[in-house]
């Protein structure tokens, strides 16, 4: 098809449907969003995927999910409206201030370890701008990232039809480690093996996450089922109440515990994980540039990963 053909077939309701969609991941929530009835929405996506060749989801029913021609269209359908976004806020930046804003993405097990020293950095260099942090699971955050929600993410490496359209920044290597709360029988002792630690109830991240399976895989190199009777959680807040008001022992990435360790809050066990750690990195989108303020807070991000692979427990001056 000709570029001529193709540019004056499509439309900007075409790639604000199609990044809609991209970003709720049901043709439902896409209308809501856009104020269009799901008939619209449908009927848009199908005009897109006619001037295109090619299909840009699969439809079931768990929703939407992008095939890889519409993860490839995604990459190029961003920027578009990205400079739309840029043009709008150069006119209205002269009519007045503007509000920096920074939308980052982060693990619920990286976050609390992460992100509140590296935004008091941050602020003593953007005191004014605006920060909204998300947290999900690693495939969700990158989801939103390519769909252009997120300005960079906190998280792991994921699959490679994924990775298309991101860029992966090691940041350090996170060990598994299985904590207690401070009273617990186990707490202190010197010696602690696999076996008796799952003798207590377990807390263990969901089985769909990355974490999950490194701590499934881990469990089976050491000859070990997981229990039936575990608790799945994504929350943070949640396994360490759980785990504060039980005996129950954390299988929990130590970025989720490490001020609660220091404070004596939960201990760790003695229990060795080799093999189980978790790389941590910035996941960036490799064909859109970043603003200022984003950089200057992924600046105080690797200032703090800096100085936590050195073991130093604050963040050096920013």
């Amino acid at each position: 098809m000709k570029r001529e053909l193709f540019t004056s077939r499509i439309r900007l309701r075409h790639i604000h449907c199609f990044v809609a969609i991209s970003q709720e991941r049901n043709l439902g929530k896409a209308a809501d969003k856009l104020r269009l009835t799901q008939p619209a929405v449908s009927k848009t996506l199908s005009e897109l995927e006619g001037i295109l060749g090619a299909k840009l989801f699969e439809r079931g029913r768990h929703g939407a999910r992008l095939t890889r021609d519409g993860e490839t269209f995604l990459t190029h359908a961003v920027p578009v409206l990205e400079a739309l976004s840029a043009a709008k806020d150069a006119i209205r930046s002269k009519r007045g201030p503007k509000v920096e804003a920074v939308h980052v993405g982060a693990l619920p097990t990286v976050a609390p370890d992460l992100l509140p020293l590296a935004l008091d950095g941050f602020r003593r260099a953007r005191p004014h701008a605006k920060v909204v942090i998300q947290t999900a699971a690693n495939t969700a955050l990158l989801e939103m990232l390519k769909a252009g929600e997120l300005d960079f993410v906190v998280g792991r490496m994921a699959d490679p039809q994924m990775m298309v359209g991101l860029s992966f920044e090691l940041l350090y290597v996170e060990p598994l480690i299985l904590v207690v709360r401070a009273s617990h029988p186990l707490a202190g002792v010197t010696s602690v093996s696999l076996n008796d630690a799952l003798k207590f109830p377990v807390i263990v991240p969901p089985k769909n996450t990355i974490p999950g399976h490194n701590t499934e895989s881990y469990l089976r190199s050491r000859g070990s089922n997981l229990p039936a009777n575990c608790t799945e959680t994504l929350s943070v807040s949640v396994a360490r109440l759980i785990t504060k008001l039980s005996d129950s022992v954390w299988f929990t990435p130590v970025g989720a515990v490490r001020e609660d360790i220091e404070a004596a809050i939960l201990a760790q066990l003695g229990v060795s994980t080799e093999g189980a750690e978790e790389p941590v990195g910035l996941l960036q989108r490799s064909d859109t540039g970043l603003g200022s303020p984003a950089l200057d807070l992924i600046k105080s991000v690797r200032a703090l990963a800096t100085a936590r692979r050195s073991g130093a427990k604050q963040l050096p001056y920013y």
